[in-house]
């Protein structure tokens, strides 16, 4: 497929498949007249790398990890290893911060929310 159709399917733009390459995070095979092609698995892949980013992770680490994913077919990877793993295991500590983070903020919200719904100046 091409990356017209690549973007429309996976809902990321054609910028940023090629960025994704530039990241060596996807690949593509050139046609005789230099455009991309992509293979359907690529587009398991953009959705990978959409939530890898989505989870906060960079580029360099995404890239890392790619590799280490359970395959298409669900068959585990071996190419993960313990670095890896402790890299990993930090990602998911970081992310387990900014969840209690979000989630004392949202707290906080609703401590205003009901302090204001209860406020004589609220005319809703």
């Amino acid at each position: 497929m091409g990356i017209g159709e690549l973007a429309r399917r996976s809902g990321v733009s054609p910028r940023s498949l090629r960025y994704y390459e530039q990241q060596n995070l996807l690949t593509s095979q050139r046609t005789p007249g230099g455009h991309r092609e992509y293979t359907e698995t690529a587009l398991d892949r953009v959705v990978r790398i959409q939530e890898l980013y989505a989870a906060g992770l960079c580029s360099s680490k995404i890239a890392t990890l790619l590799p280490c994913m359970r395959d298409a077919d669900g068959a585990p990877s071996t190419t993960a290893d313990h670095h890896l793993v402790r890299e990993l295991r930090v990602e998911r500590e970081r992310i387990d911060h900014m969840i209690a983070d979000l989630q004392r903020s949202r707290e906080l919200l609703d401590e205003v929310i009901a302090s204001a719904q209860g406020s004589p100046t609220d005319h809703t």
